[in-house]
């Protein structure tokens, strides 16, 4: 999950405090049905709600929004290959910019869905639209949510659909967790984290972060205290002896903090190593992939249960086929498919690429190979990665193939938790010759640089490239094939500036840490070479690049064209934070909501996108040595900053520690801007200014 989506998420949950229903200036979810006119749909909607927006784009309705938050950017791209023509930006969550929705909606009123949150300024947003709020706060919320937009959208087949798929994956956690005797049954605590804080918080006993525990089958604490998130002390830490503590990725540096403090270090979880993390999306609120969170959550909390076969529930079988598109213009191959089976109870998807005679093949994870006659990839779901690690690599390979029915003589397979339903098939041709390359990719959990990063493990995420031809390659072809597969990979990396995971503020990412190839020798006349300067490279490049970007779009949402905001919270860099400042005139001029308007404007816009973008290059630059003298670059810092803002305002010394020297330069401009009341209104930037 990217950095900027977890981060509102954590926020929000852990600052909002509802206001009762009579509070709102707005329709609560139980509205009428027919509510909303057929020219208010027309007019198109804005949603302001990350979990609604999700919605409607798993519904299919991705056509009909006008404007999503900066939050969703990713989700629309993970969904849209073409997001709608002018699907515009309002704002953040925290921060929506009013105006702009005015603008959307000036020649008709629309539709716009709001959040607890926006309670404030629904009575305002109802001057240009129909404003409608779902609350969803538990399974039965989510599923009245999904029929009630499936209603609005005329898109009720396919919201029962969804319905039921959510519903089954919890049903499938009910059975398997009444198999486990109340004796051996987790007692399971969500830890939440406040970098300001000296207390260790947690959600109160009415939150739905315990439904969450309670749906996979662990005992949540019961301290006896109400709201969203609530303190407790060391001795009521002590008492509850968590066996199993989890938390989202924000959580974890105030975890470490606490966890080696006496008392709460005495616990059975902390003693046991039995601390996890999750995105955080799935963590904070309910959506439509909360029915997965709790298959992770338990298979997580029940590892050795879940592993073990005779727990199962539901058989072990081939559930469906489906045929890739576009479809493999070879002569050689006779079918390729994604089959969905049921293995460990969990919904897998396997690519499968049957040959009609026997290839020789190389595998970046088993070598060479001959008489192969499939190759594939299979995707492992979330729930399964703990099952896996716990059984190891070669007994959940030997499963796999069972329940599939491979014969592990004559198929060879990549093994990835990119979802299989997010490949992508790429051709590149020229004349009779062709070339396909088949890619699965995440970059979110385990990006690095070759070279400077650790080679310690991370979470799973994998780029998975399949290599095909209509030649017959020889074998120092195939394995030419590789580094030039590899080379195109890394540059379509580098040109989309995925970060490090590692280290997001230093280095860009050359790959991950669990990447693979297999190349398939193939059938028609031969080829020898393979390399960059070869058309037949050049082929293999071209589609290996063009796969890579497509995969990464399906599977995170990352495109060249996401916003200045979307990379600096890829970075790490939290926007809200630029808000603590030492400075009085700050705090008491300006309110964070002002502030927070105004940087997301100012990253929007094109002078400050392309300020922005030069910092990214030279903060690298500099960062690699190729850049040792800043001193022009502080002056385009200094021509951006107004000179009638406080001097005193910078950027704290613990702001961003591990920050380059010119990124934080670049930050404290940008700060400046946003502070200032006329710098965004009168600004005008020239070299010759900057000259002087």
């Amino acid at each position: 999950m990217k950095p900027g989506k977890l981060a509102v998420t954590c926020l929000l949950f852990l600052l909002f405090v509802p206001l009762p229903l009579s509070a709102l200036q707005h329709d609560d979810q139980r509205f009428r049905k027919d509510l909303i006119s057929p020219e208010e749909l027309g007019a198109g909607v804005v949603s302001l709600d990350s979990s609604v927006t999700e919605i409607i784009l798993a519904l299919g309705a991705g056509q009909l929004l006008r404007g999503v938050t900066i939050h969703d950017l990713d989700v629309v791209r993970r969904f849209m290959a073409r997001p709608p023509e002018g699907l515009a930006v309002v704002g953040s969550f925290f921060a929506p910019d009013i105006k702009k929705i005015a603008g959307i909606f000036e020649k008709g009123r629309g539709v716009i869905f709001v959040h607890d949150y926006h309670q404030s300024i629904g009575k305002e947003l109802s001057r240009y639209g129909r404003v409608l709020k779902l609350s969803i706060n538990g399974p039965e919320d989510l599923y009245e949510a999904i029929r009630t937009l499936g209603f609005v959208l005329k898109r009720e087949e396919k919201a029962e659909g969804l319905v039921a798929d959510i519903k089954g994956q919890i049903e499938i956690i009910s059975r398997k967790a009444a198999r486990i005797p109340p004796d051996r049954r987790k007692r399971v605590l969500r830890f939440m984290g406040r970098k300001d804080s000296d207390s260790v918080y947690v959600p109160g006993d009415d939150s739905f972060q315990n439904l969450f525990i309670r749906l996979a089958g662990g005992i949540p604490p019961s301290f006896g205290k109400k709201g969203p998130m609530v303190a407790v002390t060391v001795d009521e830490w002590r008492r509850f002896n968590p066996q199993v503590i989890y938390g989202c990725g924000g959580d974890r540096e105030v975890a470490e903090k606490f966890f080696g403090l006496p008392g709460w270090k005495d616990v059975e979880a902390v003693k046991e190593g039995k601390i996890y993390y999750f995105p955080c999306d799935l963590t904070c609120r309910f959506s439509i992939h909360s029915g997965l969170f709790v298959q992770w959550l338990a298979s997580t909390i029940y590892e050795e249960e879940f592993s073990d076969l005779k727990n199962l529930v539901k058989e072990e079988k081939i559930l469906r086929r489906r045929s890739i598109a576009p479809a493999l213009e070879l002569d050689y191959v006779v079918s390729a498919e994604i089959v969905d089976s049921r293995i460990y109870d969990f919904h897998h998807k396997t690519l499968l690429i049957r040959f009609k005679e026997p290839l020789d093949i190389i595998s970046t994870l088993e070598g060479p190979r001959r008489g192969i006659q499939i190759v594939g990839n299979n995707f492992s779901p979330p729930p399964c990665w703990n099952i896996n690690h716990d059984l190891g690599f070669d007994a959940v390979k030997k499963h796999i193939f069972e329940v599939l029915e491979l014969d592990p003589g004559k198929a060879s397979l990549l093994y990835t938790g990119a979802d299989m339903d997010n490949l992508s098939v790429q051709k590149a041709s020229s004349g009779s010759l062709l070339v396909y390359a088949l890619a699965t990719a995440g970059v979110r959990g385990n990006a690095l640089r070759t070279s400077r990063d650790e080679g310690s493990y991370e979470e799973p995420g994998t780029i998975n490239v399949i290599i095909m031809t209509n030649r017959r390659l020889s074998p120092g072809a195939m394995s030419r094939a590789v580094i030039t597969a590899t080379e195109a990979k890394t540059a379509a990396l580098q040109d989309l500036d995925v970060r490090s995971t590692c280290n997001p503020l230093r280095w860009q990412a050359t790959g991950t840490g669990t990447d693979e190839i297999i190349v398939v020798s193939g059938k028609g006349p031969g080829a020898n070479l393979a390399g960059g300067h070869t058309r037949l490279g050049q082929l293999i490049a071209d589609a290996v690049y063009r796969a890579v970007l497509d995969a990464i779009r399906r599977q995170n949402g990352i495109t060249p064209e996401r916003t200045i905001a979307e990379r600096l919270e890829e970075r790490g860099i939290e926007l809200y934070r630029l808000l603590s400042l030492p400075c009085g005139i700050c705090s008491e001029t300006r309110t964070n909501a002002v502030v927070m308007t105004r940087l997301y404007e100012l990253l929007l816009s094109k002078p400050y996108t392309s300020f922005m973008n030069t910092a990214f290059a030279v903060s690298d630059l500099y960062e690699k040595g190729l850049i040792k003298d800043l001193s022009f670059f502080k002056k385009i810092c200094e021509a951006m900053a107004p000179s009638m803002i406080c001097r005193e305002c910078s950027l704290p010394e613990d702001a961003f520690p591990a920050a380059s020297e010119p990124l934080r330069m670049a930050l404290e401009a940008l700060l400046k801007c946003a502070l200032s009341s006329s710098c965004w209104q009168n600004y005008a930037f020239t070299l010759k200014e900057v000259a002087r």
